[in-house]
Order: structure tokens, then sequence, then C-alpha cells
């Protein structure tokens, strides 16, 4: 199967394009750069010249393949387009640019998924959209079932899952893989290396109130199997959820980066999460849990690869604050 694939440079696209190309597949990857493409010819895939602000790139890409994996999002105010930061930077007050540039970041993720959907709408063909577990509602597990929830502290991307689903009735074979803010290996651990800048900044590892709040996890291997798996199956308007361990308490998150860097582990009053955490403060808070047994079922997946908790350790194994 050719295969194209937005962020195929980034930290999950990147796992994604291997697992695709050890499996025999041909793969065609987004890249807004020379060295990205050549990035990408070195684990054996093609590179189309673009962004998801380049519309033009996005058909050129699902025109060529079988099928999409799109993981490709703003998440930083750098990856969006000159005149896309213009925007958010004079679009109101400077307090509410994280909130400009997020709505911003969404909009584009929209707008890319319509724009495959576009092209994959002839002939029936697969897309497989990367979706935040953040965007579930709170305070129970959620199950692939569960529609996203525009209250939950993600739940601007819910309207990206919903532009997914609608394709479906299009005849695109439209799904989704759900993945929890903590996807990670040795050198990278989702938003757990944020909280370890953080702690190592503050000289201490911090949680709210008292940390009883759960995040799921997922090593990214066993991530970018399942979203090949999801392409293969091209079963339409399926959640699939990434999840190897379905909820971890924060607390345990914040004492075993406390351990590991050497500096004092403290709850914190919610009110004082925002001056601590900065825009990581809402998520830290949430309560995320997030069951798998159903894409596990559904498809035959199996997590693998190391759990969190050891990849924090090799992430910081000697280091110090």
């Amino acid at each position: 199967m050719r295969v194209f694939v937005t962020g195929a440079t980034g930290f999950v696209g990147s796992a994604v394009v291997r697992d695709l190309v050890a499996a025999g597949h041909e793969v065609i990857g987004l890249v807004r750069s020379a060295d990205k493409a050549a990035a990408l010819a070195a684990a054996g895939a093609k590179a189309i010249h673009g962004s998801l602000d380049d519309l033009g790139s996005l058909r050129r890409g699902a025109s060529e393949a079988d099928g999409v994996i799109h993981t490709a999002f703003f998440h930083a105010f750098s990856q969006a387009g000159l005149g896309t930061r213009l925007r958010i930077m004079v679009g109101g007050r400077p307090a509410e640019i994280a909130r400009r540039f997020m709505t911003a970041a969404v909009a584009a993720d929209g707008r890319a998924i319509e724009t495959l959907g576009d092209v994959l709408c002839a002939g029936g063909r697969s897309l497989v959209v990367a979706f935040p577990t953040m965007a579930m509602a709170p305070g129970r597990p959620a199950v692939e079932t569960d529609a996203a929830d525009p209250d939950a502290v993600g739940g601007l991307r819910a309207r990206s899952e919903t532009a997914a689903l609608a394709l479906v009735a299009r005849g695109v074979k439209a799904a989704t893989v759900r993945l929890p803010p903590t996807v990670h290996d040795e050198t990278r651990q989702g938003l757990v290396t944020r909280l370890i800048a953080i702690a190592r900044k503050k000289r201490v590892s911090a949680y709210v109130a008292d940390g009883a709040n759960r995040w799921a996890a997922v090593h990214r291997r066993d991530a970018s199997h399942l979203f090949r798996l999801a392409l293969e199956q091209g079963e339409a308007g399926v959640h699939h959820h990434a999840v190897a361990e379905d909820g971890i308490p924060f607390r345990d998150i914040a004492e075993a980066i406390g351990r590991h860097l050497g500096v004092p582990v403290r709850g914190l009053p919610p009110e004082a999460a925002s001056g601590h955490f900065g825009w990581l403060a809402p998520f830290v808070g949430a309560d995320n849990p997030v069951s798998s047994r159903g894409t596990q079922e559904r498809l035959g997946w199996r997590p693998t690869h190391p759990r969190l908790m050891a990849d924090i350790a090799v992430a910081l194994h000697g280091a110090h604050a």
C-alpha cells in the first residue's frame, strides 16, 4: 500500500513511517525542509515539501496514496505559517495569545482533514487521524465508543474528530487513533518532558491537590504499530485508543521525576498551579484515564514496549537538578 503520512518526521510520525516501511508499505511523507526530507529518505520513504497551511501539498500527497495517516498538528507557535502567526499576535489581548494559537491550530487541522478527505473520497480510501485523549470527558475511563467532549481540558480538538467522522458519509474510511498525554520512549515522554523541565528549573517536582488524578500512557512504538493496524483494517467511523497504561496517578509521575532529579516533591493548591506550571496547569490537574480494551479486542493490538516509569528512569538516570 502507498501511504501518505503528515507529520512524518515528528516524534510520533517518524515512528509510524518506520513501522510502515518495515511492514513493506511505500511511504510518502510531508516535510517542511530539506534536512527533514533527508531524514525521511534515510528511513526509506519519499518526501513531499509542504505544511498544514499548504493545502496544495496535502492534495498532492493524498492523490498519490492509497491511504493517509495524519499525525501533523501545530504544537508550537513556530510551526504555523507567517500569516497565521501575525494574526495570532495582533488579534487581541496578549494574555489570550495561547488561546488564539490553539484556536488557529485547530482550524488549520480541520482544513487539513477536510482537504485530505476531498481527495480520498474518490475510491473510498482510508484516513487515520491522530487525536488527544485529553479531549475526552474526565473522571472515568474513556472507552472507544465515547464521543469527544468539547468541555474537556483539550476539548477544542473535538472539532478535528468531528471533521474526520463527517468524511465517512462521503465514502472515506476515516478513523481516529486517540493518543494519551504521555506518548514516550527513553528520549522523550510527551507532556512529562515538559514537567521534567519545570522541575529542573524550579527545583521541585509538583502535583496539584492530592495528585490522585490519572494520566494514560503509551510507548511511541506501540502507538505507531496501532496506526498501521488501523490503516490496514480500514474500518470507517471507529475510534482506537493507543493506551498501554490506563491511568497512572499523577503524584506517582511527580514522585518519579523528583526521585530521579533529586528534588523535593510537593503538592500545590489548585490556585497555585498556573503560577507553577504555566499553560500546562489545566492538563496537570486533569483526570484522564482511558481504556484500550475495545481496541485490543478489535485489532489484536498488544502493547509490548517499556512502560512510562521505565522510560523516565532511563531518561533521567544520573541526572541532577
